[in-house]
């Protein structure tokens, strides 16, 4: 799959959109933070390992005792969230690398924007599954397959959410913006609750893989996955308080949706066959 087919224009054309993102990404390859300052474990003792000259870089493992977690120590009420991450290698099936935010999950109501990745035998393609809850509702997900092997390097996974947008983006590249319509009457949008920042690798092969069909493999235990360079931008004076598509990013998430889209709950007429979710009518890029 690329963006365009043959001829001397399209070659011309996909060397500036390549220019265009890199550029981008160069322009988001954080200052290395610092994960002892920033962060606290959550799960999985020593499956969290921290390391680097600054603490810029953690692994988290999973084996057949537990798998691990991690978590910001501060709450955010809107921002941008910024982290490198390369994924399992190999046959990670029945895994899921995850990293999200989400406000206390004890009120029932909680709020969540999630990056999951969900991990497929040696040679199949990971499934990026994003999906948004608000006051404990979820169900919007969509699933995208990557345009590149996220095992093999670090790539960079983002969340903008402000007053208007939650923006999903894979190395500046938007793939999902999920909007705030409000205005609208339409009331399904996290805006009221802080929350904090989580990462986790953990087993779920009961539905990970295939629905559940293959199962992890634990002979290729332990499965590890690494974090480095986060940044999280909570400024006042942030650009991402006003962040949105522009022409070049529209198109970018448009090719994303036509060719690497798998899922998407504003298309699933059997789940809902009574009626879509209120927001769907206004999704459309």
């Amino acid at each position: 799959m690329g963006f365009l087919s043959n001829g001397h224009h399209e070659k011309v054309l996909v060397l500036k959109i390549v220019m265009v993102v890199v550029a981008m990404v160069s322009s988001t390859a954080f200052g290395a933070g610092n994960f002892h300052e920033a962060f606290e474990p959550t799960f999985g003792g020593h499956r969290v390992q921290i390391s680097g000259q600054r603490s810029e870089q953690l692994s988290l493992s999973l084996d057949q005792g537990s798998g691990s977690g991690f978590r910001s120590k501060k709450e955010y009420m809107f921002g941008r969230i910024d982290m490198q991450m390369k994924l399992v290698g190999g046959n990670s099936a029945g895994t899921v690398t995850t990293l999200y935010l989400s406000s206390d999950q004890s009120t029932g109501r909680h709020d969540e924007i999630d990056f999951e990745f969900l991990g497929n035998v040696t040679g199949q393609p990971y499934t990026l599954h994003t999906n948004v809850f608000s006051q404990g509702e979820g169900n919007r997900e969509q699933q995208f397959h990557l345009w590149f092997d996220p095992t093999i390097n670090f790539h960079t996974y983002s969340i903008v959410w402000n007053q208007k947008l939650i923006m999903f983006l894979v190395d500046e590249t938007p793939i999902r913006v999920f909007r705030n319509y409000e205005d609208r009457g339409i009331i399904f949008f996290p805006k009221n609750q802080p929350q904090r920042i989580y990462a986790s690798l953990w087993n779920a092969d009961d539905w990970a893989t295939q629905g559940g069909l293959v199962k992890t493999d634990w002979s290729k235990a332990p499965f590890n996955a690494y974090y480095r360079n986060f940044n999280i931008d909570t400024s006042n004076n942030g650009s991402w308080k006003n962040h949105d598509l522009n022409e070049n990013s529209r198109k970018r998430m448009r090719w994303v949706q036509k060719n690497y889209m798998v899922y998407d709950y504003c298309s699933d007429w059997k789940r809902f066959s009574q009626a879509f979710p209120p927001e769907c009518k206004h999704s459309r890029v």
